[in-house]
């Protein structure tokens, strides 16, 4: 595995998105500060942690969908996080050993854990850029060497922007989509605020709590909003979803959180 030089100063005093995410997930890999995010968003909603399990969750089943349906086997990751079970180049590469997976971050502690992770896998990659300045990430030695644009990608952008607040995350979006040729993919799910009076309120108690935490991150845009991200595309049945309801695994045989009701994503294709 090939990755650039990056910084191992890791500063404990601020929380990470990706150790916050981590933190949500019950992993082992965060500090106190991260899970004191986690602690404030639970005051308002005590099953926040459903949101990254169902993100989660959407990310595995979607990865399952490119690799057994589409014949994709290039994929562009962006805000990898830290590992955990059931990353991207697991489910791709158990159905499709050829695929490979670039992984971008920009977090000292992904890059350290996806290091040692990925040393003996000549398949997957790392590389450490800003995924929030597509020109950066598509301009990134190692996406150009080891993705071939002239041939599909799925591009991924998974619990990712919502964690930016500018307003041009339409325009971030179309430089990403406009770079991948024909018969691509692009999956995004987002933290949403439904407009509905039983779940908009507890999106927006949950969204200030992320916003006024030691993370300072966390939007939760309206399906118009989120659907404005994937332009020009054609979405996958069952469309616009909440991530939970998108191809499930299974019958549902226990009722949603409420917090599931908070986050969504779609799949879409390149014509």
């Amino acid at each position: 595995m090939s990755q650039k030089v990056v910084p191992t100063h890791i500063d404990t005093s601020k929380a990470s998105i990706a150790r916050v995410y981590d933190a949500f997930l019950n992993g082992k890999d965060n500090y106190e500060v991260d899970r004191e995010v986690l602690r404030r968003v639970q005051t308002v909603a005590p099953e926040a942690q459903q949101l990254a399990f169902d993100n989660r969750g959407f990310l595995i089943r979607v990865t399952r969908f490119i690799a057994m349906e589409t014949g994709i086997t290039q994929y562009l990751d962006l805000g990898s996080g830290l590992p955990t079970a059931e990353n991207t180049h697991q489910v791709a590469q158990r159905i499709q050993p050829e695929s490979r997976v670039v992984y971008v971050d920009d977090d000292p502690v992904v890059l350290a854990h996806g290091r040692a992770l990925l040393e003996e896998n000549d398949q997957t990659f790392l590389t450490s850029a800003d995924i929030f300045n597509p020109q950066e990430v598509l301009n990134d030695p190692i996406v150009q060497q080891e993705l071939d644009f002239t041939e599909p990608i799925a591009l991924f952008q998974l619990g990712t922007i919502h964690h930016y607040d500018g307003n041009d995350y339409r325009e971030i979006m179309q430089a990403y989509i406009d770079a991948l040729p024909s018969g691509s993919y692009v999956g995004v799910s987002h933290f949403l605020d439904p407009q509905t009076e039983e779940h908009s309120m507890l999106a927006r108690r949950m969204e200030d709590m992320f916003v006024h935490s030691p993370m300072g991150t966390g939007l939760f845009r309206t399906e118009e909003e989120i659907r404005s991200m994937l332009p020009g595309l054609e979405l996958v049945d069952p469309g616009f979803s909440l991530c939970a309801n998108w191809w499930p695994d299974g019958p549902r045989i226990k009722p949603l959180t409420e917090v599931s009701y908070c986050i969504a994503g779609a799949v879409g294709r390149k014509p």
